[in-house]
C-alpha cells in the first residue's frame, strides 16, 4: 500500500480556526493505518505538541483517540470541543495560531530544507510553516518517481 505524503499545510485551520489541527489529524489517522510516509511524525513534540497543549489537550490522550477512532476531521473537532479543560476561547486560538505562524526552525533544518529544494539560504525564507510545505512538496515530487 502506498505511503502518503500529509500534503495539509500546517497554516490550515478548519472550522475551530486553530492552525494546525487538521494537519496533525491527517498525519496521524495516515499513521493510524500504516500509511504515513517514512519520515514524518505523528502527534510530537514540535506544532503537534504546541497547537495541543496550547488549547489544554493532552497530546498523547489525542493520538490515543484518533488511532482508536479514526474519525472524520469534523468528528475529531467535536472531540476537541468536549474536552474537559479546552481552551477554545478567541484569546487562546489567536494565541496559538500566533505561536505557529511565528515558529522558526532550528538554523541546520531550515538550511536542510532549502538546499534540497533548490533554494539559497538567503534569509529570504525563514518561518516553519513555509519550511514544512517546502520539505512536504519535495517529499510529494519525489514519490511520484518512485
Amino acid at each position: 500500500m502506498d505511503k502518503i505524503v500529509p500534503l495539509i499545510s500546517s497554516g490550515t485551520e478548519g472550522p475551530l480556526g486553530l492552525k494546525h489541527l487538521p494537519r496533525l489529524w491527517l498525519k496521524t489517522l495516515l499513521s493510524a493505518h500504516g500509511r504515513l510516509l517514512s519520515g514524518y511524525k505523528d502527534v510530537q513534540p514540535g506544532f503537534d505538541f504546541m497547537c495541543l497543549e496550547g488549547i489544554g489537550i493532552d497530546p498523547e490522550a489525542a493520538r490515543d483517540y484518533l488511532f482508536r477512532e479514526k474519525p472524520s476531521y469534523l468528528r475529531f473537532e467535536a472531540w476537541v470541543k468536549a474536552q474537559p479543560g479546552a481552551d477554545l476561547s478567541p484569546e487562546t486560538i489567536a494565541r496559538v495560531n500566533k505561536a505557529i505562524t511565528q515558529r522558526q526552525k532550528t538554523d541546520e533544518s531550515r538550511r536542510k530544507v532549502l538546499e534540497e529544494s533548490g533554494l539559497p539560504d538567503d534569509g529570504n525564507i525563514t518561518d516553519g510553516v513555509m519550511i514544512n510545505n517546502l520539505d512536504d512538496w519535495r517529499a510529494f515530487y519525489l514519490s511520484l518517481q518512485e
